[in-house]
């Protein structure tokens, strides 16, 4: 081998032992994926609703939660506590807390039917509102004592009485909301709701100053434009908007707008999947239409309601347990709806 030859022989091979010991490296080392970009993880709290939300006030037409930012409530509302009493206790309020994520639980103390309520046995009424309200501040949720009456007015010293009394033991806790008047009829706002709803609310803040009162609307409920141009004169104060999906539908959505721009707060304490009379269709497609609204309103709600009636508003089968526990089979349509949509909602 000529002289050449011989050192291009050496250079060739000497590159192949640089490559073969570049390969050797190459495949020795690890080999590593590009992490993907992470997304934050969605913080989930596990503290009870009034740990989370604290005291509730109102600013122009929002509830506000201690940090200043529109909170919405969303739960069940129990039935008359005159006919469905055995529903007012502390296991089920718990629960409608665990089992059901409800963050407001509302009490509906019947007060001057015929068959029973507060005028007739004030003893026991009371103490069924005060199981729920002492159970609910247990459990961490906020909760609505409710006059369940649609004639408020013809009661008015025996409401102011009963308020005092509720303001004086439970006036301390960010958890209670008053709720004056359930559903007046078709009276007047101005003559005699609206000097109704002062004069209890007068009673309330001799010895609560601050917790939310909610106050009824001419029509069961839905002429919520009229304090809308006529408010109270008070800070902490909304006004109830009740709907049952089947019968109410877009027309009582632009009323409830046009309050809303008018900047009055509103909190829907009453509503049904069916019609106004509790009973008849069961309208899926209507409520969440509503649901639509309320959530980008901010407007909390309860549902009508915790009871084992044979009525579509119902939510349980008859015979279910008053201290909860149900199983699906034991929930009606319309129960089986509003829970999973309660367990969507407040995770």
């Amino acid at each position: 081998m000529d002289g050449f030859l011989k050192t291009k022989f050496i250079y060739s091979f000497a590159c192949l032992l640089v490559m073969a010991g570049s390969c050797k490296k190459g495949a020795d080392e690890p080999v590593t994926t590009p992490k993907p970009t992470e997304k934050p993880a969605v913080v989930i709290s596990t503290d009870p609703p009034v740990i989370q939300f604290g005291q509730l006030k109102v600013q122009g037409n929002k509830i506000l939660d201690k940090n200043n930012k529109p909170v919405q409530l969303r739960g069940m509302s129990l039935f008359w506590s005159q006919w469905e009493g055995e529903f007012y206790n502390e296991s089920l309020v718990k629960w409608l807390k665990n089992d059901w994520r409800c963050t407001v639980v509302r009490a509906s103390m019947g007060v001057g039917m015929p068959e029973g309520g507060y005028l007739k046995y004030p003893a026991a009424e009371k103490q069924k509102v005060i199981a729920v309200v002492e159970a609910a501040i247990k459990e961490g949720l906020y909760v609505i004592i409710d006059w369940h009456d649609h004639t408020a007015e013809q009661n008015t010293e025996a409401s102011k009485a009963f308020f005092s009394e509720m303001a004086e033991r439970f006036g301390d806790k960010p958890n209670v909301i008053y709720e004056i008047y359930n559903e007046p009829l078709d009276v007047s706002w101005v003559n005699v709701i609206k000097p109704y709803s002062e004069a209890v609310i007068a009673a309330i803040r001799a010895k609560d100053p601050d917790n939310l009162v909610i106050c009824g609307t001419r029509n069961w409920s839905q002429q919520i434009e009229e304090p809308a141009n006529n408010p109270i004169n008070d800070v902490n104060v909304a006004y109830s908007l009740h709907f049952y999906a089947a019968s109410h539908k877009q027309w009582l959505r632009d009323r409830t707008l046009a309050a809303l721009n008018k900047g009055i707060a509103v909190f829907v304490t009453e509503f049904g999947t069916s019609e106004a009379s509790g009973n008849g269709t069961f309208d899926q497609t209507e409520t969440n239409n509503w649901f639509t609204f309320l959530d980008q309103h901010k407007i909390s709600w309860c549902n009508w309601s915790v009871a084992d009636k044979t009525e579509t508003s119902a939510a349980l089968k008859p015979g279910a347990s008053g201290t909860g526990g149900w199983t699906e089979s034991q929930l009606s349509p319309s129960g089986i709806f509003i829970r999973q949509h309660l367990r969507t909602k407040n995770p």
